[in-house]
């Protein structure tokens, strides 16, 4: 009996060698996939001023599901006589299987976790975890808002320094859609029953493209971790997409945050063009009392302009703003421009830093303090 082929039962054009080279391949792909990689890292001070507590969010591929997994990481870190750090690691990662977000508050004595909705009907579920247990649990419903974006761009979740509420980005409720009977438009009052009616669409809405095309418009949202309430930041024009919202230092404006303008830079077209790959696109950076705020202790609003009057834009003569960060002492608003870009309508230039001279006594009044820390 003649002896048989040596490539025979391989694919067609393949031999030996080249499958001992794709076996080498796929057990090299798969060291490189049990790496995980760091999403965001946190650091929390203590008492002990050599001594701290860091939490970490990692992430690892899973090959056979064909998803990424998500896990939490933390670490205690003590400071060494000689500069040197030593690092003592919880002995396993727990996994945060269903969570869109994890933001742990400024102490790290809490934990926000975000479920967004799966489907159009369900609720938003905002987790409130304490050191031993579930301290309260939000349903926020669709007619409030829809999913959190925990995106590269709009997101922003911010807790206060009180650690009583949570500001964060969300997508707008949807508008009510315009209702028709046999005669033409439903009058407003009339009750469904009168007569048959059916819905039309409404007007068409631009999202923000390539990889953000469920994303329509942004909206700001407070919650009470207490009482479970959310109310909406009021006062922001429709034709500006609010994100990236953290909590002001000792200010009636608690909140600042990035608005983009649906005008598209030096072309004026009132179109989104998409975010994250074409960023060079008009964005400034305002500050507002948060909703939970005391009428009293809300800055006046000029009845002649409406709620807009209570926004305050922070950088009005930069054509863009964006990734606001307080320093460590509340003294500066420290932010990234890409003016460049966007006066020239390149894609991508050389960005900016700059600087805002916080006031002390919280009042923003007058024109602000802009500086450059590192210029064009």
């Amino acid at each position: 009996m003649a002896s048989a082929h040596p490539s025979q039962g391989l694919p067609s054009g393949m031999d030996p060698s080249m499958v001992d080279e794709y076996a080498s391949q796929s057990k090299l792909l798969q060291e490189f996939v049990k790496i995980p990689s760091i999403g965001k890292a946190w650091v929390f001070t203590s008492k002990d001023e050599n001594a701290s507590r860091a939490m970490v969010s990692v992430s690892q591929s899973d090959l056979l599901a064909n998803k990424k997994r998500s896990f939490l990481l933390n670490t205690h870190i003590s400071k060494g006589s000689s500069k040197s750090a030593s690092f003592q690691w919880s002995p396993f990662p727990v996994e945060m299987s269903g969570v869109s977000a994890v933001v742990p508050s400024p102490s790290g004595e809490k934990l926000l976790l975000v479920r967004n909705a799966e489907d159009d009907d369900s609720p938003t579920k905002l987790e409130i975890w304490g050191p031993c247990q579930l301290e309260n649990e939000i349903h926020v419903a669709r007619s409030v808002h829809g999913s959190l974006y925990a995106d590269g761009w709009f997101e922003g979740i911010s807790w206060n320094q009180e650690e009583t509420l949570i500001a964060y980005v969300a997508e707008e409720p949807p508008q009510p859609k315009p209702e028709f009977n046999d005669s033409g438009y439903r009058k407003e009052g009339s009750s469904q029953k009168d007569y048959r009616s059916w819905k039309g669409q409404g007007d068409t809405e631009d999202n923000w493209g390539e990889t953000y095309s469920n994303k329509r418009i942004p909206a700001l949202f407070v919650a009470n971790i207490t009482s479970g309430e959310v109310r909406a930041l009021k006062g922001i024009p429709r034709s500006l997409s609010a994100g990236q919202v953290i909590w002001a230092p000792s200010s009636s404006y608690s909140l600042v945050f990035v608005a983009w303008s649906d005008d598209n830079g030096f072309q004026e077209t009132p179109r989104k063009l998409g975010i994250k790959y074409c960023y060079n696109r008009p964005c400034a950076l305002y500050a507002a009392a948060d909703p939970f705020k005391e009428e009293a202790d809300k800055p006046s609003i000029d009845s002649n302009k409406g709620d807009t009057a209570a926004l305050v834009k922070l950088t009005a003569d930069l054509s863009s703003a964006f990734f606001p960060r307080f320093s460590p002492d509340g003294k500066y608003l420290v932010f990234i421009s890409a003016k460049s870009a966007v006066d020239s309508g390149a894609h991508n230039a050389t960005n900016s830093m700059h600087k805002i001279d916080w006031p002390t006594d919280g009042k923003l009044e007058g024109s602000l303090s802009v500086s450059d820390v590192y210029p064009l």
